[in-house]
């Protein structure tokens, strides 16, 4: 058999090629920068030439490192498909789902009691962690993901559309000058979240106030905690209707009348290979079947 370069460096490889960044990866994997560094000087010393363009603080794949990622990823696919067919006869099926957190609390959990007395030999690994589309094949199975599109290349289901609220603390009502125009927003923190960067300026614009300057905008990884900034008069929220409906907080009010389409949808995403798969399959269905029977 042909020697083959270490699986840490092909697994080091892939992550810094799928996220751009040694840092992304490295926390990905649960290593520290120059170790991860190391491993991907390691495949390059095997393969005998630079795999990334190094630019500041992105790694870019170069000619040669596109060329390896397209014959790697199939082989991935392969192995994945392996062990998968290994596993399939055993009584407990498992999917390694990414989802956001406030997804998960909001709209997942209180409907996971149905999924399991559907298909009670299904069982969830639920990773709540970031950059999920990226890990598909590599951790994760599917994921349910926030964004305007997807990869063509991917799977994906768009299961809804939604509209973009202002959510501010209740306290803005009260007092001598309640908040209840746009242009009061002048001034104010604005929270967003990362996965929705453009929802303030989708807002604004939509509303005729592009020039709306706040004081400062704050970026968030977690919803539920950009609610709880938010109900604690720390800014105001660019969020979801959905958001602000499903959260049930008497804290929280939302500011202005005023309907603006989302340009952020929720999808289910996965590698098309990957829904061949039992446990992909089996949740799919269930989540259009019983979540989003508008997207059948």
């Amino acid at each position: 058999m042909r020697r083959l370069p270490p699986l840490g460096a092909i697994e080091a490889f892939v992550q810094v090629a799928r996220l751009g960044s040694i840092k992304a990866a490295a926390e990905e994997l649960a290593l520290s920068a120059p170790a991860l560094s190391r491993r991907v000087q390691t495949l390059e010393r095997f393969v005998g030439k630079p795999l990334f363009a190094r630019r500041h603080q992105a790694m870019v794949p170069n000619d040669d490192g596109e060329t390896l990622m397209a014959q790697i990823a199939p082989l991935l696919d392969q192995l994945s498909d392996a062990v998968e067919a290994m596993s399939s006869g055993q009584e407990v099926l498992r999917l390694r789902l990414g989802v956001l957190p406030l997804y998960a609390s909001q709209k997942l959990f209180p409907r996971l009691g149905e999924l399991r007395t559907a298909h009670p030999e299904l069982h969830l690994d639920i990773d709540t962690a970031g950059h999920g589309i990226a890990r598909l094949g590599e951790g994760l199975d599917a994921v349910i993901a926030l964004g305007r599109e997807i990869d063509p290349a991917l799977y994906a289901k768009r299961l809804d559309t939604n509209r973009v609220y202002v959510i501010g603390a209740k306290t803005l009502l009260d007092g001598p000058d309640p908040i209840v125009r746009p242009e009061q927003m002048n001034g104010m923190t604005a929270l967003l979240h990362r996965e929705m960067p453009d929802a303030f300026t989708a807002w604004t614009s939509t509303v005729g106030l592009p020039n709306v300057k706040p004081k400062a905008i704050d970026f968030f990884d977690s919803g539920g905690l950009m609610l709880e900034a938010v109900a604690q008069g720390l800014g105001i929220a660019f969020m979801h209707a959905s958001h602000f409906e499903n959260a049930h907080d008497p804290r929280l009010v939302r500011l202005f009348d005023i309907e603006v389409e989302s340009p952020y949808s929720h999808w289910f995403v996965c590698r098309p290979r990957a829904l061949q798969q039992k446990p992909v399959k089996l949740f799919h269905d269930w989540l259009i079947r019983t979540l989003y029977p508008q997207a059948a």
